[in-house]
């Protein structure tokens, strides 16, 4: 018996095992089968050669008839035969499959798009690569295989056959992203949300699945629904970033610093949200390659290592309309262009009724007087626009220059007018806010493990106001301007598997000039300030083989060119995995900066826009420095996520100037600092489509001010609890977000009394109890969003979709300050509500 199966298995391997072989390594074309077949058997076939071209068969044996082979044939390729007499025969093909090679490629786990795949029939020069919609068509058909290469997936070989069908069919991907940019979760809150074991948040717009209130994926926006970022009054120009300021924050767009981040005044992202952007946001343990930015950097980028196929989009919602286009210009280049514009100046919608309502309350724009003999009336013209452009030349195959400019604006015109004795008075006053931005880049791999970036940049920041008093003939003019230049030099060895060496330079002026005139009382101030910063960088990463152990440790040494001060700036970030579910996150930094926002009268810029860049001095303007460590856990299996974050954060040199003070230290000028430390945690589960999450933040954040006669109380950014959640449904078109956060409200400092304090007889004030000793009422706000996509065509998208926020229509003063009424003479509360419910609905159309 034993001897019988040792004479099967030696004819299997004799035998079947070589035939086998022959099987897959004997396919000829199909072309060259037909020809044999003539020869054989004195027949000629009359065919399309285009329609056969992708075909490539084991030629049938020999020894088989005619109709035989016919039938292999038509089995293997469902061609037909008609024999138009003995010797001629037809060859018939399916006429739904006269098109194009074409596909959609897909991400495996998500489901979501492939943009920008490169795929190559082999050994031809016909390639194509993916547009928006993961969309391909190669117009080439041959018999070889389709190799489909992407960055972050696994490279795929597929036979030209399998597009050789009626529809185009859709081939799914494998991720490698845990081999290139290790993750702690692929979906952190919705789609294209991917918190990385480096500590960093990444978003992908272009990939995002809904969120609560959002109509589009606004880059700023979007950052507020992680654990730890919060707008204490909705408006992105006030991101806190675990209790620090908004100007503690560093934004970059390619390169470019943004000191200008919001439309409207700081309600919507100065950035357009249908660039292909990509987004990193690192809380703590930031890369030494960047300085400034004591809270947190936000890192924005839209290069790309491909050049990708032309493709673009428009855009309108109740605000603005955009535009954007990539166009491939050769083989080796692409053009982008984007822009967007707000038609606020020509048509009122209800969005734009709301948004006007909130920022312009407490202001010129809406502020009137108390005298009720005198009528007043004022009449607005509002607008803005963003406009960038990227140019993308390869050079050979292993060099890519980028080029960039960025252009952000906001222009408000405002016409006063008052009636008095039958006299009409006119004033006109006027608040614009520019950014212009440009960047250049090479970017180099001079082998496998080497590589080289250098990049030259330039930002500029104007904001300029002009106020005619309608009480008076006073004018005041006010100017704040940033030039922000540089020069970054990067370096990347690659050591071995497990250790990449990093290092580099960077140099960078920043002059800042602000200006204020008034002609009654005639008074002219004018200043301006430079400071050069040279920065030397070094970063060690490791990866363990196993994946188990991922670090990062980097300094920064900084010199000051104008102080003779050297900074010294050790970060570090370390990531274990002690099971395949449950990470072990340990981060800390040190980072300086020198530029800051201070508030000289809560009536800067017409009271719109209370705030002015300026630098420090090393005086009464100290270099801001900051330490903050974190601790986190991570537990993720079955489709759940609970994360656990315990952080601690030291400011020195904070001056109360930049804090945004409205009571007793309003006009006070004094130096401290703010320590917070507090606890982020997250629970998210998904239930395919559906994904529910649900996050809690606990904040303690307090000033220290020596000089002051209540040294330490609450900080005015202080969120001690924060709740948000959503659930977010992604069924095949149909997308839906609904989400609620609530939070206790900031601190706030109330009068002793509400009759004034005349301390001195001439100038009363007001009398107020312990700074920040009370807290305004909670906040709390349901939002709801949706969208549906009609595929139009093979390569055309139109979505539509809505957003409310604030369902509910809660009424919540975010901000409150006291002022005396020199009418009544009292003390009466000034509050600043909320949004009120607002509806916005877009329409876009992708090609």
């Amino acid at each position: 018996m034993n001897y019988n199966r040792f004479l099967i298995i030696i004819s299997l391997f004799v035998f079947v095992l070589p035939l086998r072989a022959q099987d897959k390594g004997n396919a000829v074309l199909l072309k060259t089968i037909f020809e044999n077949i003539s020869k054989k058997h004195q027949v000629s076939f009359n065919y399309i050669e285009e329609e056969i071209a992708v075909f490539k068969l084991v030629p049938p044996s020999n020894s088989l008839t005619l109709q035989e082979k016919l039938n292999y044939i038509t089995e293997k390729t469902k061609l037909k035969f008609e024999f138009i007499s003995k010797k001629y025969i037809s060859v018939i093909n399916n006429q739904k499959l006269d098109k194009p090679l074409c596909g959609f490629l897909l991400d495996e786990e998500t489901k979501e798009p492939i943009i920008g795949a490169f795929l190559q029939i082999t050994a031809t020069n016909s390639t194509a690569i993916t547009n928006d919609l993961g969309y391909f068509e190669l117009n080439v058909k041959s018999a070889n295989d389709i190799e489909i290469s992407h960055l972050n997936y696994k490279t795929k070989l597929v036979q030209s056959t399998f597009l050789y069908v009626e529809n185009c069919p859709k081939i799914y991907l494998k991720s490698i992203i845990n081999d290139l940019e290790p993750v702690v979760t692929t979906v952190y809150l919705t789609k294209g949300i991917t918190k990385r074991k480096d500590g960093t948040f990444e978003i992908k717009p272009k990939k995002i699945g809904q969120l609560p209130g959002l109509t589009e994926p606004d880059v700023f926006q979007t950052m507020q629904q992680i654990p730890g970022i919060n707008a204490t009054d909705e408006n992105i120009s006030n991101t806190s970033v675990r209790g620090g300021t908004h100007d503690q924050n560093l934004f970059l767009w390619n390169g470019i610093r943004l000191y200008q981040t919001g439309h409207f005044f700081g309600l919507i992202s100065s950035l357009n949200p249908n660039l292909a952007h990509k987004i990193n946001i690192a809380k703590n343990g930031t890369s030494a390659f960047y300085g400034d930015g004591v809270s947190s950097s936000v890192l924005i980028s839209t290069h790309t290592d491909s050049i990708e196929n032309t493709r673009g989009a428009i855009g309108l919602n109740l605000i603005n309309a955009d535009f954007y286009t990539k166009v491939k210009t050769s083989k080796k280049s692409n053009i982008e262009i984007s822009g967007r514009r707000s038609y606020t100046d020509l048509v009122t919608s209800p969005t734009y009724t709301n948004y006007f309502n909130k920022i312009f309350q407490n202001t010129i724009v809406t502020n009137y007087f108390d005298n009720q003999n005198i009528k007043y009336n004022s009449d607005e013209d509002f607008y803005f626009y963003d406009f960038t452009a990227q140019y993308h030349q390869k050079i050979k195959r292993k060099t890519d220059l980028f080029i960039d400019i960025l252009s952000i604006s906001n222009v408000l015109d405002v016409l006063q007018t008052k009636t008095e004795n039958g006299i009409t008075t006119s004033k006109y006053s006027c608040l614009e806010q520019q950014t212009y931005g440009a960047n250049a880049s090479l970017k180099t791999d001079w082998n496998a493990k080497n590589s080289s970036e250098i990049s030259i940049y330039a930002s500029y920041y104007n904001i300029n106001s002009e106020n005619e008093s309608i009480e008076s003939n006073q004018i005041f003019n006010q100017e704040n301007t940033i030039l922000d230049t540089g020069i970054k030099l990067q370096n990347s060895h690659v050591l071995s598997d497990k250790f990449t060496f990093l290092n580099g330079y960077q140099f960078n002026e920043i002059g800042v000039r602000n200006v204020d005139i008034v002609n009654t009382p005639i008074f002219s101030r004018k200043i301006k300030e430079v400071l050069k910063n040279h920065a030397l960088i070094a970063e060690l990463k490791y990866r363990s083989s196993n994946d188990k152990f991922n670090g990062r440790i980097g300094f920064r040494q900084n010199y000051i060119q104008e102080f003779s001060t050297f900074i010294f700036e050790p970060r570090v970030q370390l990531n274990y995995k002690f099971t395949p579910y449950f990470q072990l996150e340990i981060m800390g930094e040190s980072k300086h900066q020198t530029t800051s926002q201070i508030v000289d009268l809560q009536q800067d810029f017409l009271g719109i826009e209370k705030r002015r860049w300026t630098l420090s001095n090393n005086k009464d303007i100290p270099i801001m420095k900051s330490k903050q460590t974190s601790l986190g856990f991570s537990f993720n299996k079955n489709n759940w996520l609970l994360t656990l974050e315990n952080f601690y954060k030291k400011v020195d040199g904070i001056t109360s100037m930049s804090q945004g003070f409205q009571n007793q230290y309003e006009f006070v000028k004094t130096n401290g600092n703010y320590t917070v430390y507090g606890t982020e945690f997250l629970i998210q589960k998904q239930f395919r489509p559906i994904t529910a999450w649900i996050s809690y933040t606990f904040q303690e954040n307090n000033y220290d001010f020596k000089t002051l006669n209540t040294t330490a109380f609450p900080n005015n950014f202080e969120i001690k609890h924060t709740i948000k959640s959503a659930i977010i449904s992604d069924f095949k078109n149909i997308k839906l977000a609904i989400g609620a956060q609530w939070f206790t409200g900031k601190p706030t400092t109330l009068p002793i009394s509400t009759t004034p304090i005349y301390t001195d007889p001439e100038t009363p004030t007001v009398g107020y109890q312990s700074p920040n000793s009370s807290n305004l009422e909670d906040y709390f706000q349901v939002n709801f969003s949706g969208a549906y996509a009609f595929n139009i065509g093979k390569k055309s998208t139109l979505n539509l979709g809505f957003s409310i926020q604030n369902v509910l229509n809660n009424k919540t003063s975010i901000n409150q300050h006291y002022r005396i009424n020199n009418n009544t003479n009292v003390v009466e509360q000034i509050n600043t509500f909320s949004l009120e419910r607002t509806p916005n609905a877009f329409l876009r159309f992708t090609f």
